[in-house]
């Protein structure tokens, strides 16, 4: 079956592909839907078998692949990795959603790069390079700085070497395992922010507000939605006109770069549910998790105006003790269930208040909690 709307009632089954905190917090918004959510995840550890059943196998296993999709109406995705092939396998027995047009593009950065720049949206000047020779030939038209990346499996800093001395080509090369890169202009960075839509199948597209987004090593540390933000209308623009060219359906991610003049560079796109938009679950009407299963099942989508003002912060590593952020007023503590381990995502802190004011008090709060935990682990 080739993926297109789904007809008729909201099914009582969708399959996940991915078992992941995302794939976990998509099926709490479809259980509040009375949506059950049957999950497919090669992993030992899943956090998303918590709120729903789990086929543990690999992506390739064609048995279990019919078996999902003779169980689930519509089937989506918690992670923009999981092979095509697995989709287009998927597609052939149900409605897969996002199609693997959205997957195409997005694991392979110069594919991305090419499609923003068909469809008129502004990028650092970049190139594909595929050895030693081609990166200094690179260099020397872009310039330095420049950010070395690999074109696919890229993600929170990875896979990714800044250059700025000439003399470190060859040691960034190995760094990224010698595989098929891009290479782009270091951009003269004021801000990022974020544009989380999302779009049904009928193509009724709606957007959160941009997420201004705060990075640290290369993950994200805290996203704050501005209702108010100036570029908002360039940067959904950008969007909406990715999202119907590409004919997505669900929740799309797309990253911006703000430089210095404060135009808008577009970095990359994630065709699903993303970390930027958890604040959506607390302070917005209705959250990107919940809109993506009404967007994919057929249902009409939510409200997706900001409620007050709210922030979100990740926690990396392990859980500081509950209490401590349950004391803070508007603190609202996600745990994803995940055994502690340096640099993991282990969880997120949404914070929420009435006014600015007030968000930034209760924000420094649990900065405090997390902060005084790490310095207990030293």
């Amino acid at each position: 079956m080739s993926a297109s709307a789904y007809r008729g009632a909201a099914p009582a089954r969708l399959g996940v592909l991915g078992g992941g905190q995302l794939g976990r917090m998509i099926g709490q918004a479809a259980q509040s839907l009375g949506i059950e959510c049957l999950y497919l995840d090669p992993a030992e550890e899943a956090c998303a078998a918590a709120v729903g059943r789990r086929l543990r196998a690999d992506f390739d296993d064609a048995k279990v692949l019919a078996a999902l999709a003779d169980a689930c109406p519509v089937v989506t995705l918690e992670f923009e990795n999981v092979p095509t092939a697995t989709v287009a396998e998927i597609g052939k027995r149900t409605t897969v959603w996002p199609a693997a047009t959205s997957l195409e593009v997005a694991q392979d950065r110069l594919v991305e790069k090419e499609r923003f720049q068909a469809l008129g949206i502004p990028v650092a000047p970049f190139e594909a390079v595929d050895s030693v020779e081609a990166l200094h030939g690179a260099i020397d038209r872009i310039g330095l700085p420049c950010v070395l990346k690999t074109r696919r499996l890229g993600y929170d800093g990875k896979g990714q070497v800044v250059l700025r001395d000439a003399g470190a080509v060859a040691s960034a090369w190995d760094a990224i395992g010698g595989r098929p890169a891009i290479v782009e202009s270091l951009v003269d960075l004021a801000r990022e922010v974020s544009a989380i839509g999302v779009r049904s199948a009928d193509g009724e597209t709606r957007f959160y507000p941009l997420s201004e987004n705060v990075h640290r090593d290369g993950v994200l540390h805290t996203a704050r939605p501005m209702p108010d933000d100036p570029l908002f209308g360039t940067a959904t623009g950008h969007a909406k006109r990715l999202m119907d060219a590409l004919g997505h359906v669900g929740v799309l991610a797309f990253e911006f770069f703000v430089d210095g003049d404060g135009t808008l560079l577009a970095n990359e796109i994630a065709p699903r549910v993303h970390n930027s938009g958890h604040w959506s679950i607390e302070g917005a009407h209705c959250s990107q998790f919940e809109n993506h299963v009404r967007a994919v099942t057929g249902l009409p989508l939510g409200e997706t105006a900001a409620r007050g003002c709210s922030a979100m912060i990740n926690l990396l590593g392990d859980v500081p003790p509950r209490e401590h952020f349950l004391a803070i007023p508007g603190a609202h503590l996600h745990h994803y269930g995940k055994s502690a381990r340096p640099g993991r995502k282990v969880g997120h802190v949404t914070v929420c208040a009435d006014d600015a004011a007030t968000l930034a008090r209760r924000e420094a709060a649990v900065l405090e909690v997390i902060a005084a935990a790490v310095s207990a682990d030293a």
